[in-house]
């Protein structure tokens, strides 16, 4: 299979392919409505004979226009290039979003970067999708430019699911409240962390359930609580799946600190600090608690186990589909 490649502002213009189809778009968390550009770019390079990339922006622009204010992504860039490896493109192009993108005017990115730059053949997009200074980009721009240009451009409607808009809006808002099954229909699979395993207090190995501890991003608005999770260690044909269950949440029995994900491998044994853990969540189980009794606490524990398993043998193939990166 090919390698995924992806192509920066730094990348030299004559290795960027000439003619390919973009699908372009933020993508952050690449679910079913992403995932409809991307096919519709994917078609329309196999039509034609041009590999199909897809176009996204890092940081995403509504980091660039709000520092300050807490932004929960699905997806920061190498999840989301990771999961874009996984849909069939060839690669992606990654744009700054700086002042300078900032202030590139529609026409000036349509002729400088997607014509002289990059040499586009093709162009997918969402209906919603805007860019250029002041947003006045839209598809209907493109579709306007586009006999002149001598490319083609595809406008996908809004995908929806029971009367309901698929938007990274809407799964943010359903992780935020534990509604694991919209968020997961949303994404056409589980949504999933990935981190570096850090060492706790060791609590958790005392209870009879040591714990892999993963910091996860402060702004991360998943709701506190316990979950059936899926947690891949490796990559590529080194990558083995092993089931648990996870608690997210200030641990109000004990410390009521930092937010921490602490994450119990079912029928594992073996040291991981310092592994990157893929962390797939595969259903919630109920909200975070505070307990007065250790016994008690252990009790509801050994419980969560046994739903977390019941949940994760209902679901044994659910996994996101990862690309490798080039």
């Amino acid at each position: 299979m090919p390698a995924f490649t992806v192509i920066r502002d730094s990348t030299p213009q004559e290795s960027i392919p000439r003619g390919a189809v973009v699908a372009m778009g933020n993508f952050d968390g690449v679910h079913l409505g992403h995932r409809a550009v991307i096919n519709a770019a994917l078609e329309m390079g196999r039509a034609h004979g041009r590999p199909a990339l897809a176009l996204t922006f890092e940081p995403h622009p509504r980091r660039f226009f709000s520092p300050h204010s807490p932004q929960f992504r699905l997806t920061d860039e190498t999840a989301k290039l990771r999961l874009l490896a996984g849909t069939g493109l060839a690669g992606a192009i990654v744009m700054t979003f700086d002042k300078a993108r900032a202030q590139t005017t529609a026409q000036d990115f349509i002729h400088h970067d997607l014509i002289g730059r990059l040499g586009v053949s093709g162009i997918a997009v969402g209906y919603d999708f805007h860019f250029g200074k002041g947003r006045v980009g839209s598809p209907g721009l493109l579709v306007n430019e586009a006999p002149r240009l001598g490319i083609e451009v595809d406008v996908q409607a809004h995908v929806d699911i029971e009367e309901r808009p698929v938007s990274s809006t809407a799964i943010r808002e359903a992780l935020a409240e534990g509604q694991l099954d919209d968020a997961t229909t949303m994404l056409g699979g589980p949504w999933f962390v990935t981190g570096a395993v850090i060492h706790g207090d060791k609590r958790g190995r005392d209870l009879g359930y040591p714990t892999a501890n993963i910091r996860l991003d402060r702004d991360c608005g998943l709701k506190h609580g316990i979950y059936a999770v899926r947690v891949a260690r490796g990559r590529g044909a080194d990558r083995v799946l092993v089931d648990g269950v996870a608690s997210f949440g200030r641990r109000p029995t004990f410390d009521n600190g930092a937010p921490l994900l602490e994450v119990f491998l079912f029928d594992f044994k073996g040291d991981l600090y310092g592994e990157t853990l893929d962390v797939a969540f595969i259903g919630y189980i109920r909200e975070e608690l505070k307990f007065t009794e250790i016994d008690a606490l252990v009790r509801q524990m050994n419980d969560d186990s046994r739903q977390a398993r019941a949940q994760l043998a209902a679901n044994p193939d659910a996994f996101p589909k990862l690309g490798e990166i080039d």
